[in-house]
């Protein structure tokens, strides 16, 4: 989702997730978001970013997953890093959209999974981003492996974030059907070590609109606390 540089601004989380970041937004997160390392999945056209608060989150590698048959300019951007000692792997994409691309989306989910799968033991990977995924898609590519969590569900599937994208709340697009899913999803695998980094609660993010009158993106953004256990 594209956010308001505002709501970043209040929430200041340690790990920003973003799709459809286009050239002059990424260089305004430059200059008003310095606290951040940002690490992007493309120079051009729209495309993803990994944002890290240097302070609280240290920067290891980083390296980008091409999906060979997109028709969208998808990709996959995986961020190695730490945080208080931790090893993380973060992980975003935004897949392939609209229904007519359910083939192709599914082919890039199950190498989003394969590549959580080969993650580093060590390391607690999280991928959050906007996949287009309709849960029946889930199932057909048989659910998630069993040492991945989707977040919403590990959190009991909480009522009050469950649509993110939701037409008949969020009027920028002007689609008069009203249409509900859940298309933006956090996944999550522990470390081998198990339980030193562990989801708490989840939110929605962006629902007051703007002084223009328009929310800050057709998606409405997750906010996910996730608890370090020193």
């Amino acid at each position: 989702m594209n956010m308001d540089i505002g709501c970043l601004r209040w929430y200041s989380p340690d790990v920003i997730f973003l799709q459809e970041v286009i050239p002059p937004y990424y260089s305004l997160l430059k200059k008003r978001a310095s606290s951040y390392e940002i690490i992007t999945g493309h120079d051009d056209g729209y495309f993803t970013a990994i944002m890290l608060k240097k302070s609280r989150v240290k920067l290891k590698s980083q390296e980008i997953i091409p999906f060979p048959n997109t028709q969208m300019m998808r990709n996959l951007l995986c961020v190695h890093a730490s945080v208080s000692g931790n090893e993380l792997c973060l992980m975003t994409s935004h897949l392939e959209s609209t229904r007519g691309h359910a083939k192709e989306r599914a082919n890039q989910f199950k190498m989003v999974l394969k590549k959580m799968q080969e993650a580093p033991e060590s390391a607690t990977v999280i991928f959050a981003g906007d996949t287009n995924l309709r849960d029946h898609e889930v199932t057909k590519c048989g659910g998630l492996p069993s040492n991945i969590s989707d977040v919403w569900e590990f959190l009991g599937k909480p009522k009050h974030c469950q649509y993110t994208w939701d037409t008949q709340m969020n009027s920028n697009l002007g689609i008069r059907a009203t249409c509900k899913h859940r298309f933006d999803r956090i996944f999550f695998r522990a470390a081998a070590g198990g339980g030193h980094i562990i989801p708490q609660s989840l939110d929605l993010l962006g629902l007051e609109k703007l002084e223009c009158g328009r929310f800050p993106s057709d998606h409405w953004g997750l906010l996910c606390t996730l608890d370090v256990i020193l």
